[in-house]
């Protein structure tokens, strides 16, 4: 189908004009089919997004169903997928219509609300599919909009600071990684992604201000994509604002911030810092990596302390992420494969905890932990859901996060045994909050009143998490469904990093022989 890949992006905003068009009103019908519009979209989205994968060639490493054409002032509207970015894609849409499904509660603003998802996921998946620097720019900066949006309109009682230091934490981050594509503009004369990824920027090293600066200009452009991509994935520690956007923003919001939002971080990495800056890449691993070990094990142990259910999953989040920050700038085979599929994983595995704490906290209205226990008793089918996502989110062999965490450590084990080790530990953390959380909710004794009228979860509530099983499942015991796609451009992207380091040490010493 030609032009696949636009029609994909963008039906959700077709949708969501349609919505904002047509449909009037704040009854209970107009409610009603502002939920079905979106969920027939976002449905029709993913089904179409189908024809990506299935006609995906993993075997060719460049860009496919790539579409350009001129737009505005000389630049070009670029789209295309390749191994690295099309699971992405496949994601997003996946996610999408379980978030609107989870959704179906709200009852303040429902058109709004339901437009507000609709035009995220066209931006998402925008980012996704760029394939030049003003194009991504603008879908990765107007993402904020929605989301700022949602967490501030249907959030908690700290809505309004979540939000602001959710929208102020990401954009000022961006702004270093503007001045950044200024300059690689004016150095290469191209905004096209697919050329800059061939074209070799300065590394000869200089001093600023005193300060030795090895790997010249492209350790200075690494450092400014670095400041937004580490925000947004987010790193330690500079993960701050994701806890309060988490525990402020509603069920849906808080899936699609974990399952994709954070995603875009760890695809900016693969998609601009490892293959356009190289030596700046190189330059900067070791620190890079000791920040995720370090990140590994810290917010691990803060959420050992945490009282409140999304919170704790905020920080496991962020815990998780520092495997995928350590396996890409291990910058090896294993260790990219498996950042890209921990990516995956988290995006099912996140989502369904954060579902799960939905699932409890409609009936409660409270994420408190201490409010909760004995649930098995009165939700058995619960129970079993909760226990299934907690056993991903530790690592059990069998589920997707077992396979993500395996080959993150294994990559950097080959590159830093200390980082490994330090990493490592982090698994053993997870496990003891991630039981710990479950002890307390769901075995002990129904003391609370309340508790005892809950009822199991609903029909709607089990489809939601049949697909979420499947894929954890599936991706768990057969993670070739990943690889095989991966594999091929993630080693292309391998063999270029080091074909480029290479090339950098011999004209380094070229220079020093001439001098």
């Amino acid at each position: 189908m030609d032009n696949i890949l636009s029609i994909v992006t963008f039906i959700p905003a077709l949708a969501a004009a349609i919505m904002a068009l047509f449909l009037r009103g704040e009854d209970e019908a107009a409610q009603r089919n502002s939920k079905y519009v979106a969920l027939f979209a976002t449905s029709i989205t993913f089904l179409v997004s189908l024809g990506i994968y299935f006609e995906f060639d993993p075997a060719n490493t460049g860009f496919q169903f790539v579409e350009e054409t001129d737009w505005l002032l000389g630049l070009k509207y670029k789209m295309g997928v390749d191994g690295i970015s099309v699971l992405f894609v496949m994601l997003t849409t996946f996610v999408m219509p379980l978030t609107i499904l989870a959704s179906w509660g709200i009852d303040k603003r429902v058109k709004e609300y339901m437009i507000a998802f609709l035009l995220l996921e066209t931006l998402m998946l925008g980012v996704f599919m760029a394939l030049d620097l003003v194009l991504f720019y603008l879908f990765f900066e107007a993402g904020l909009i929605p989301m700022f949006l949602i967490i501030g309109i249907w959030g908690g009682k700290e809505r309004i600071y979540a939000s602001f230091k959710f929208f102020l934490y990401t954009l000022l981050g961006s702004v270093l990684m503007l001045v950044a594509m200024v300059a690689m503009f004016s150095d290469a004369g191209t905004t096209d992604i697919e050329a800059l990824m061939t074209h070799t920027f300065a590394s000869n090293s200089f001093d600023v201000l005193g300060i030795h600066v090895v790997g010249g200009m492209q350790t200075l452009m690494f450092l400014a994509f670095f400041a937004s991509f580490a925000v947004k994935m987010p790193m330690w520690p500079v993960h701050t604002w994701l806890p309060d956007a988490h525990v402020q923003a509603p069920t849906a919001g808080s899936v699609v911030l974990a399952a994709i939002l954070l995603k875009m971080g760890g695809y900016g990495f693969l998609r601009f810092s490892l293959p356009m800056f190289p030596v700046g890449s190189h330059v900067m691993a070791d620190m890079v990596l000791w920040m995720s070990a370090i990140a590994i094990v810290y917010t691990s142990l803060v959420a050992l302390v945490q009282d409140d259910m999304k919170k704790l999953i905020a920080y496991s989040s962020v815990a998780h992420m520092g495997f995928v920050t350590m396996g890409i700038f291990a910058a090896n085979q294993q260790g990219i494969d498996g950042a890209i599929f921990q990516m995956l994983s988290h995006g099912f595995i996140s989502a369904a905890l954060f579902l799960i704490v939905g699932v409890i906290y409609d009936r409660m209205h409270t994420r408190e932990i201490s409010a909760y226990g004995g649930l098995v008793v009165r939700m058995p089918a619960y129970a079993l859901v909760f226990m299934f996502f907690t056993m991903g989110n530790v690592g059990l062999p069998g589920t997707s996060g077992f396979v993500g965490e395996f080959l993150t450590l294994m990559g950097a084990f080959q590159v830093n045994t200390w980082v490994a080790a330090v990493a490592t530990s982090g698994v053993i953390f997870s496990a003891c909050y991630a039981l710990w959380l479950y002890r307390r909710v769901v075995f002990g004794d129904m003391i609370k009143a309340g508790l005892k009228t809950m009822s199991d979860m609903s029909m709607r509530e089990r489809v939601i998490f049949a697909p979420l099983v499947v894929m954890t499942i599936l991706l768990g015991v057969y993670p070739a469904v990943v690889t095989d796609i991966i594999g091929p451009s993630t080693a292309a992207l391998v063999d270029n990093f080091n074909h480029s380091l290479a090339a950098a040490d011999l004209s380094a010493t070229s220079q020093t022989a001439s001098h």
